[in-house]
């Protein structure tokens, strides 16, 4: 990779940057440039962290790639179909509930719940998420090792799922490649199976399946 391209990193709800770091660390070991972006997940809306994102990878310049957990995914989602000023080149989403949130609907359905995932969560349950994302070459890996909060809070949560989000809800319009791999939702940043995937995805636009490495 040249050095004018950079890696963007972007974290899930409750969380701040540093939970990304091992993912940051594997994924430079195969030669990519990295840029760890950390943002307030409760505080400010989706369109409020699309705005501040942008500015973050416009200061970067080059040609930009992007990986992105959860809620940090729907936010590298968001930016992809905003944005008019950055060159990008791929983005691999893990675990992004792209097409609902059965888990996140049954905490919004408790005051407590609703305040807790703040307003970014809030704006993406509510929006209609008409996102085209077909001109992009975008990747999904979602896990189907069903350890996580979500099972608590939503017992019936459709499997195969990782914990949090099913399968199903991660599956984007237009993707150009959907891997399910034996991982948990929390656990996936820190899986090598995960960060073997994101780098073959990036360097070839499509998953090696290699799930034993």
């Amino acid at each position: 990779m040249s050095q004018a391209e950079t890696v963007v990193l972007v974290h899930g709800l409750w969380v701040h940057g540093v939970v990304m770091t091992v993912l940051a660390r594997r994924i430079a070991r195969h030669g990519f440039r990295v840029a760890n972006y950390s943002y307030p997940t409760v505080r400010l809306s989706l369109s409020e962290n699309s705005a501040r994102l942008e500015r973050f990878c416009t200061l970067l310049g080059g040609t930009l790639h992007f990986v992105g957990h959860s809620l940090g995914a729907i936010l590298v989602a968001r930016l992809l179909a905003d944005l008019a000023r950055l060159t990008v080149g791929r983005a691999v989403l893990l675990a992004p509930p792209f097409n609902d949130t059965y888990a996140g609907r049954r905490l919004a359905g408790f005051a407590a719940g609703r305040a807790a995932m703040g307003r970014g969560v809030s704006e993406w349950l509510s929006s209609e998420r008409k996102i085209n994302l077909e001109h992009y070459d975008i990747g999904v890996i979602a896990g189907r090792a069903s350890i996580g909060l979500g099972r608590v809070v939503a017992p019936g949560l459709p499997a195969p799922n990782d914990g949090t989000i099913s399968v199903a809800e991660t599956r984007v319009p237009g993707m150009r490649d959907h891997i399910e791999l034996p991982v948990s939702h929390s656990g996936m940043v820190f899986s090598r199976i995960v960060a073997h995937e994101v780098c073959a995805f990036l360097r070839d636009g499509r998953f090696s399946r290699r799930e034993e490495i």
